[in-house]
C-alpha cells in the first residue's frame, strides 16, 4: 500500500493537482488528508478535503461534475499528488468554467480565457 507523507504541514493536508488525463489541462487544485486519499482510492472518484466546511468532499457531489481517476502520480517526497481524471459533466471550477485556470495575466490585468460550461446559479 503507498503510504504518502502528510506529516509535513500542521493540518495534514496534502495537495492533490486534477489533470485531464487526455489532455494534460490542469483543472483544479485542491488538498487531501488521509482520510480523502483512502476514499478517493476505495471509490475511483476524487475526494478531496474541503478546508472551507473542514469536511470530506467527493468532487461533484452537488454539482454532478464527478472526476473519475483514471490515473494518480505520486511526487518524489510523497507529499503531492496529480489525480488524472476524466472530468464528467465538463466543468471542474465552481463557477462553471471548464477549469479553475481560466483567468489569464496579460500585462496587469486578468482576462477571462472561455466561456462557463454552466450557470452556478442553477447548480449550488
Amino acid at each position: 500500500m503507498v503510504k504518502l507523507d502528510f506529516s509535513k504541514s500542521a493540518d495534514g493536508l496534502i495537495p492533490a493537482i486534477a489533470q485531464d488525463y487526455e489532455t494534460g489541462e490542469v483543472l483544479m487544485l485542491a488538498y487531501i488528508n488521509e482520510a480523502s486519499w483512502q476514499k478517493t482510492l476505495e471509490t475511483g472518484n476524487a475526494t478531496y478535503w474541503t478546508r472551507s466546511r473542514q469536511k470530506l468532499w467527493m468532487k461533484g457531489e452537488s454539482s454532478g461534475n464527478v472526476q473519475k481517476i483514471k490515473e494518480i502520480l505520486v511526487d518524489c517526497d510523497d507529499d503531492t499528488v496529480v489525480f488524472k481524471i476524466e472530468q464528467l459533466g465538463g466543468a471542474a471550477c465552481h463557477t462553471g468554467h471548464r477549469t479553475c485556470f481560466y483567468r489569464k495575466l496579460e500585462g496587469d490585468e486578468l482576462t477571462v480565457q472561455g466561456e462557463p460550461v454552466f450557470d452556478p446559479k442553477d447548480v449550488y
